[in-house]
């Protein structure tokens, strides 16, 4: 008896090609013990017409199957579930009882009640999305990173895609950043002193975990990256928010005592503020005087299209003092997870053993791809694409801004991809963000970036990085109606 026609469908929202989702459901099948072994699989003709798709189609997905020893072929008699084919194991599943774990006395840390922003995953649904920090599709240069990934899986690169590098990195990723990113930062730095991370974020965590323990002292700005304080929160430090101006922390501020200072001086976490030359080598004077680190993250600094960026606080350290963070989630996309740190030889010897012991190295495929993608210019190509479309986007919402009468908090000199914003005082931004989220429209409340116990609630950012130009004015409508009611 074989397998009816009738038990295959395929879903809506299924991922991949229509050959790969047809090898998945059949595996799958297979795999929960719905298919058993010596079972007739439906012809291709059959399951073609039922499904809609391609006689070749399905054709394909049974000889990959058949490569792979789920499914065996009789001669002109068909397919059929293979003697080979993974069995489930079978087993009377245990009844679950009450759990009667005291998980406030055994969980030694916890990490969930820390500030957060919430992303909604459905983003792409909403009408008005003034969401920060994700990707465009209309901008992103698919065909060539395909190119490049599939580039990556050849034999000359078989040793970077299934090698273990241990401690090390893709040496044609490092070389770039050396030669072409940091150059342009006015950063000058060599291997040994070049990390790639998992992101920025990763990046930060190593750097406190290596310069801060209980007893050390750091200074963060206020507003902030949340993550920031969040992490500098759980690793037992003494941690100071200095209230940052229109030219971002100042320096003067930073108490006696301090060990590592964190900073965004191109453009300000949240406020996008730019700190002036004059003030970065003040900064640089306070921490020489303190004898203290300073970690600096730059975390969009590709996106300056109104003019070319300041250089980098590190560009101007001779002390060995500057931790430079950077980071390909901005002007590629964030669920890459890529970024890079870069700091004196002794520092980045201790944030690689570090490294080698939580995650031993990103992985060797998704660096070698980035590599070439950078490497042969479409990095550069989408740079400037993506450029071109936010300066459009920004003067959209900015007439936007100006025609329905809001307040602008802080806005980047030289570009990036949101704008700081403040509602009047009375306004709740957090309240006000999930009003407009039932009219879909997605705003960041500014609550979680504030250090203290009396966070301002009415402050908000608007990322105008995925929204499409046309939908600007009547999103920026919408959210002024919303305070006028509120």
């Amino acid at each position: 008896m074989g397998i009816s026609v009738d038990t295959f469908f395929l879903k809506p929202d299924g991922q991949g090609t229509l050959q790969a989702q047809i090898q998945q459901m059949i595996a799958e099948g297979i795999l929960s013990g719905r298919f058993h072994v010596g079972e007739k699989l439906p012809s291709s003709r059959k399951l073609a017409a039922h499904l809609g798709v391609s006689r070749i189609t399905v054709t394909l997905a049974y000889t990959e199957l058949l490569a792979n020893d789920y499914l065996t072929a009789k001669g002109r008699s068909g397919y059929y579930v293979s003697q080979n084919a993974p069995v489930p194991p079978k087993y009377t599943p245990l009844q679950r009882g009450e759990e009667t774990v005291d998980w406030t006395r055994t969980l030694a840390r916890q990490f969930s009640d820390g500030d957060v922003l919430s992303k909604p995953l459905d983003w792409r649904d909403y009408r008005y999305p003034f969401i920060y920090g994700q990707a465009d599709r209309s901008l992103f240069d698919h065909a060539n990173w395909r190119l490049c990934a599939v580039r990556a899986l050849g034999h000359k690169d078989f040793d970077s895609l299934t090698g273990d590098y241990v401690d090390q990195d893709d040496p044609l990723l490092v070389e770039f950043i050396a030669r072409h990113t940091l150059p342009r930062r006015g950063i000058a730095a060599r291997p040994e002193e070049i990390l790639i991370t998992l992101g920025a974020q990763n990046a930060l965590w190593l750097a406190s975990r290596i310069l801060l323990d209980r007893g050390r002292k750091a200074a963060i700005e206020d507003p902030c990256y949340y993550a920031l304080r969040e992490l500098l929160h759980r690793s037992n430090c003494e941690t100071t928010a200095l209230r940052v101006d229109k030219d971002g922390l100042p320096p003067d501020d930073i108490p006696d005592g301090t060990d590592v200072i964190f900073t965004t001086p191109s453009h300000q976490c949240p406020t996008t503020s730019t700190m002036p030359v004059d003030r970065r080598h003040d900064l640089l004077k306070r921490a020489r005087d303190l004898d203290a680190m300073i970690v600096e993250d730059d975390y969009e600094f590709e996106m300056a299209f109104l003019g070319a960026p300041s250089p980098a606080l590190k560009s101007l350290d001779r002390d060995g003092r500057v931790v430079y963070v950077g980071s390909f989630s901005k002007s590629l996309f964030p669920g890459l997870r890529l970024g890079y740190m870069v700091g004196s030889e002794p520092f980045i010897r201790e944030a690689r053993a570090l490294r080698s012991l939580v995650l031993r190295h990103p992985p060797g495929h998704i660096q070698r791809t980035a590599a070439y993608f950078l490497s042969l210019g479409h990095y550069d190509a989408q740079i400037r694409r993506m450029s071109k479309a936010l300066l459009e986007r920004r003067k959209t919402i900015e007439e936007a801004i100006a025609e329905h009468k809001l307040t602008v908090a802080g806005r980047g000199v030289f570009g990036g991809s949101s704008i700081w914003m403040k509602a009047p005082e009375h306004i709740d931004t957090t309240r006000l963000a999930k009003t407009l989220q039932k009219q879909s429209v997605h705003i960041e409340p500014g609550e979680p970036f504030f250090s203290g116990p009396n966070k301002p609630a009415n402050f908000y950012r608007l990322g105008y990085s995925s929204i499409a130009p046309d939908r600007i004015h009547p999103g920026i409508k919408q959210i002024a109606s919303a305070i006028r009611s509120a």
